[in-house]
């Protein structure tokens, strides 16, 4: 058996991005989440397990880390379906939300009951016993506020069970997750260590590593600006604003609903219509192909003079910054109107990533970096110290 499993966990404000072991599984659920009944009403029971368990992820658990244990959720595209889904609201805090709590146990319990981990976890009458070594990150807002000590101690210190009621396949699994170590990165140095080093933290781009950077990340609920000197995160001159791409979307999602009568089940739809390949921004209304540009032009835009208002006073004070990648899903979303702004008005250094996966998986990516990196050094001290105890 396996003493403990790496996992890389993003708990995104729009979905959850996880990578496990040896980058043979990964995880992509849209994060949102809605209480419920343990006895689910399903059409087609003996369906069931023909179905894939992410699309019905249906849960109670267990954990003294959560402000209301032992209640019964249903997680990503089931909670999408329900009567009272929820989404992280704008202003809080990551650290101190259960849905973040929830997303992580559920995407956890998830790969450990999966097939491929018999041999890794032991299995005792429908009770598995799981072990991970985390790699997750917070806002820099939250880690220079000190909230990740707290986040990390509360993983840490106990065990937190997550219990499978109507999910398919894994119906009546019980999963004991423990932590052999949890490391909480903040996400603007994560995004410097995607930029510049390979899995295995060798320097990839080496025109990068000296340089004077701005990272801004634009996510659902916030916009974090790190600034890079040295190969590190200036503390002092980091940057985190309430202002992500969240607000927007529910002012799109309720724009369409108010003029056309059509009801998105999550921010992830309206995301999904902004950025497909073909038809972007139309949606269907009794069966007809309808635009919906207009709405969607007059939010993204409002919000993209918005950020890029604090890119330009953040490099008023960093005026020998270099280049400033955008980063994040609120990138991809907002990016043709934030080159259009910055070519009409101040032509910073500025970059995208075209691969829309990486950028949407930067975080994920590079926590899987380092908490493999740490892995392997904590192996090597275990190891060495084995041969010490030995030779005495």
């Amino acid at each position: 058996m396996t003493e403990s499993r790496i996992a890389a966990i993003d708990v995104g404000n729009d979905s959850l991005k996880a990578i496990f072991g040896k980058l043979e599984a990964e995880l992509n659920i849209p994060n949102v989440i809605a209480q419920d009944i343990e006895d689910r009403p399903i059409i087609g029971i003996e369906e069931l397990d023909k179905q894939d368990p992410t699309d019905g992820i249906h849960i109670r658990l267990h954990s003294p880390t959560l402000s209301d244990n032992n209640s019964i959720y249903r997680v990503g595209n089931l909670a999408t379906k329900g009567n009272n889904p929820t989404e992280l609201d704008p202003g809080s805090n990551k650290s101190e939300e259960d849905q973040t709590l929830v997303m992580l146990f559920a995407a956890l319990a998830l790969d450990a009951a999966s097939d491929e981990n018999k041999k890794n976890f032991k299995r005792s009458n429908n009770v598995i016993e799981a072990t991970y070594t985390l790699g997750t990150g917070l806002p820099l807002r939250e880690v220079k506020e000190g909230r990740d000590v707290g986040y990390r101690t509360q993983l840490l210190g106990s065990v937190h069970q997550v219990e499978f009621l109507v999910t398919p396949k894994y119906q009546g699994l019980k999963v004991n997750i423990k932590f052999e170590e949890v490391k909480v990165y903040p996400e603007g140095f994560a995004a410097f260590i995607n930029l510049v080093m390979d899995d295995d933290l060798k320097v990839i781009n080496k025109e990068l590593i000296d340089k004077r950077i701005l990272i801004q990340d634009i996510g659902g609920l916030s916009t974090d600006v790190a600034v890079i000197k040295d190969r590190k995160v200036d503390d002092d001159k980091a940057q985190g604003f309430n202002l992500g791409v969240s607000e927007s979307l529910d002012a799109i999602r309720e724009e369409i609903f108010s003029q056309y009568g059509v009801e998105l089940d999550s921010r992830l739809d309206v995301v999904e219509i902004i950025t497909k390949k073909n038809d972007r921004n139309h949606i269907m209304v009794r069966g007809s192909r309808t635009s919906v540009h207009d709405i969607v032009d007059r939010e993204l835009l409002e919000l993209a003079k918005k950020q890029y208002r604090h890119l330009r006073n953040v490099w008023q004070r960093n005026s020998q910054s270099e280049i400033c990648y955008f980063i994040g899903g609120g990138s991809l979303i907002l990016k043709d109107y934030l080159k259009t702004l910055n070519n009409n008005l101040d032509g910073f250094n500025i970059d995208f990533f075209e691969d829309e996966k990486e950028s949407v998986w930067m975080m994920a990516n590079a926590y899987y970096k380092l908490i493999s990196d740490f892995a392997s050094k904590n192996q090597k001290v275990k190891q060495r110290d084995e041969k010490l105890v030995k030779t005495k």
